[in-house]
């Protein structure tokens, strides 16, 4: 019975923990489903098909290595260069389409609905690490739930719901970073591992959990777990690497057929900054002027990042995938994509929008979903070339 002059809570505390328990999921799929019907609007505006978009590009050979392998892919599929060569296929990681595959494989899944769903699913588990990692770092639940929406209407956010591999990697990128932030060295070891199966990008989350299991050992730490997390950590990379090594004679072979493929190669931002002082000078399209400005916005965040004093391994995370995607040429219009693992970055932000009123908050975040569905269904509608 309450007490004498205490109103009695109209929320049952057990409706409050459900709410609490799936608010990061909710969050994210709200923010997801927003960008969706943006898709769909602006498809239907350039008399496309929405699923079709769910596929294109970088999606069209997972789904085809999903269904048939990497030796079945269609010969028509060719590489950024209009060339096609026995190991083209192989300069796309294995783990997503592997999932993919088992998908396709329940009752009333076609490949591409297998696609989706695992993305979507390795989108919600992404969404509560978030939420775990704003709450650590912003000392509240307010910053991680912001967090979550940030992520989820970043621009190019839209690969979350397509058939790529983006949301996969960032849930483990995520969840290998909180094993690191937590020193829970198994979790961080066999994310790691399993991110490398999916994207060359888990080259920077090897580093951070490299480099602290090789802290925590030096300074005689948790015991053995550390030495394990050192040994898991490049198992997966180096397996799928040295597997392409195998299969094209070469150490080298997967780096040389991105270079030929695609002209993916380090060039220490030569071909970034050049491309961005031409957005910026010259009459460009909306989608190179916007790319040009997000970039340079990715920078400004890296320089709150530091100012904040963000727990290094965060801080180490963000600059690898800064460096590795603007230090390298290849399709500039997919810098904005390749970015997207850098979530860190979006940390300063989150903090900054959890000190204001929540009306000025949620009505800046909205904004920036707003924005975010907007270039990433602009990029695969109206925009005619890869991201």
């Amino acid at each position: 019975m309450a007490e004498s002059g205490t109103a009695p809570d109209p929320i049952p505390a057990r409706y409050r923990a459900a709410a609490r328990l799936l608010a990061p999921g909710v969050v994210y799929l709200a923010v997801r489903t927003i960008g969706l019907l943006v898709l769909g609007w602006l498809s239907a505006a350039n008399d496309e098909d929405v699923l079709s978009n769910l596929a294109a590009w970088d999606g069209e050979w997972y789904l085809e290595i999903a269904e048939h392998g990497y030796a079945g892919v269609d010969p028509s599929m060719v590489d950024g260069f209009g060339n096609r060569y026995p190991e083209t296929s192989m300069a796309f990681f294995p783990a997503y389409p592997v999932l993919v595959h088992a998908f396709s494989l329940l009752p009333g899944f076609s490949a591409l609905g297998g696609a989706v769903a695992v993305s979507l699913i390795a989108g919600v588990f992404a969404a509560y690490g978030l939420t775990r990692l704003g709450e650590r770092v912003g000392g509240n639940r307010t910053v991680g739930l912001l967090l979550v929406v940030l992520f989820a209407a970043a621009p190019m956010s839209v690969v979350l719901s397509m058939a790529y591999s983006e949301a996969l990697f960032c849930a483990l990128a995520i969840w290998g970073l909180i094993g690191v932030l937590e020193r829970n060295w198994v979790l961080a070891g066999l994310c790691c591992a399993a991110a490398g199966l999916v994207r060359p990008t888990a080259a920077a989350l090897l580093a951070v959990v490299g480099l602290a299991a090789l802290i925590a050992v030096v300074r005689r730490r948790d015991g053995w777990r550390p030495w394990l997390a050192m040994l898991l950590a490049p198992s997966g990379l180096a397996l799928y690497i040295g597997w392409v090594a195998t299969q094209t004679g070469a150490l080298n072979g997967y780096f040389e057929l991105q270079q030929r493929g695609w002209s993916s190669a380090f060039d220490g931002g030569l071909a970034t900054g050049e491309f961005l002082l031409e957005s910026l000078a010259m009459d460009k399209s909306v989608l190179e002027t916007f790319t040009a400005w997000i970039v340079l916005a990715a920078l400004v965040l890296l320089v709150l990042c530091v100012k904040m004093r963000m727990p290094w391994p965060l801080l180490v995370f963000a600059i690898a995938v800064l460096v590795v995607d603007l230090g390298s040429d290849g399709l500039m219009y997919s810098k904005v994509r390749l970015m997207l693992p850098a979530f860190p970055l979006l940390i300063p932000v989150a903090i900054g929008l959890s000190k204001r009123r929540r009306s000025t908050a949620w009505a800046s975040a909205a904004l920036l979903v707003f924005f975010g569905s907007w270039f990433g269904a602009y990029s695969l509608t109206a925009w005619p070339y890869a991201i």
